[in-house]
């Protein structure tokens, strides 16, 4: 039998960025529209075509999420065209990350995924996570979240050999951060406040020219699993822990199989082994431009990593046909 890790080597790096493509020219027709429902429709759709054409047998194990209300490639939905003959992996995804963006026309609009071999991504819960990333070069340990956000800004900052004030801090701007957004101030560091897609937020760690050290606050778990696959590719450290605000969402956690309510989840229990991920842009933003149209053409701007090697890709697609289909 082929093992997913020949797979992996053979033909998925590059088809990974076929699937965000198509996800993401799919969703920029709606860009601006007002419509959140229907730009996440278009991506879902054309990702899942674009998955269903690939030789693998593969599972959804971080999909839409359980909250919204919304079209989902839900998790436990079997993908590709190899069902029960093809090498089994798993998959993360979020064919729109950032539906407000898109709707509203703001930065940072994404289609993203994961795959690794199975049973090596965490079936997250639909429930809020509390993360904390830096990007490579710093000494193992250097975050923790057991420490305070200032303590945390204190540390990178003796291990970048710079005052904290010179660090830059990114940050959901909701109201549930206001009292970490104090607490940062108060350090004197700068805040990068951005109004949706903590994925992109978290990877932006990772790429010095968007100047962000760190990343801080609570986002969804499953999105937690996307960004820590991209990490495992790069380097860079994310500690995450599930934050649970009723016992409904307990009652979620352990249907998942979390029993340790309280453990802080590092990297490699997030994503394991060889893992590719892949991005889009939908709109302009800090990591990726966003698709344009031009006459005739339509441009996209992707990346594409892999841990095994270490290796990130940075894909421009000229398409003088609408990606999804076969190319």
């Amino acid at each position: 039998m082929v093992t997913a890790s020949h797979v992996l080597d053979r033909v998925l790096v590059l088809e990974m960025v076929r699937v965000t493509e198509a996800a993401a020219v799919a969703a920029s027709k709606l860009v601006g529209r007002g419509n959140e429902k229907a730009a996440d429709h278009a991506a879902v759709e054309a990702m899942r075509e674009a998955l269903n054409q690939l030789e693998f047998d593969g599972t959804v194990v971080i999909g839409e999420g359980e909250r919204d209300e919304a079209p989902m490639l839900y998790i436990g939905e079997k993908v590709g065209a190899a069902q029960g003959s093809g090498p089994r992996i798993d998959i993360a995804l979020d064919p729109l990350e950032g539906t407000t963006i898109t709707a509203k026309a703001g930065p940072n609009a994404l289609a993203v995924l994961a795959i690794a071999e199975e049973g090596c991504l965490l079936n997250a819960p639909d429930v809020y996570m509390d993360k904390l990333a830096v990007g490579p070069g710093y000494p193992e340990g250097v975050i923790d979240l057991d420490k305070s956000p200032a303590e945390n800004v204190r540390a990178v900052a003796a291990a970048k050999g710079v005052d904290p004030a010179e660090i830059i801090v990114c940050v959901l701007d909701r109201p549930r951060h206001s009292a970490l957004i104090a607490e940062l101030r108060a350090v004197g560091c700068g805040i990068q406040l951005i109004p949706d897609g903590d994925v992109a937020g978290v990877i932006a760690v990772t790429d010095p020219d968007t100047t962000i050290d760190v990343y801080m606050g609570q986002g969804g778990a499953p999105e937690g699993v996307l960004a820590a696959a991209a990490l495992r590719c790069v380097g860079g450290q994310f500690k995450g822990r599930l934050v649970f605000r009723n016992d409904a969402e307990r009652g979620r956690a352990a249907r998942w199989g979390v029993e340790d309510l309280d453990r802080i989840y590092d990297l490699n229990d997030l994503a394991r082994g060889d893992v590719i991920f892949a991005a889009t842009g939908v709109t302009d933003g800090s990591l990726l431009s966003g698709v344009k149209r031009r006459r005739n053409m339509v441009t996209t701007d992707s990346v594409v990593m892999r841990a095994s090697t270490g290796t990130v890709r940075w894909v421009r697609g000229e398409h003088r046909h609408e990606p999804g289909a076969r190319e």
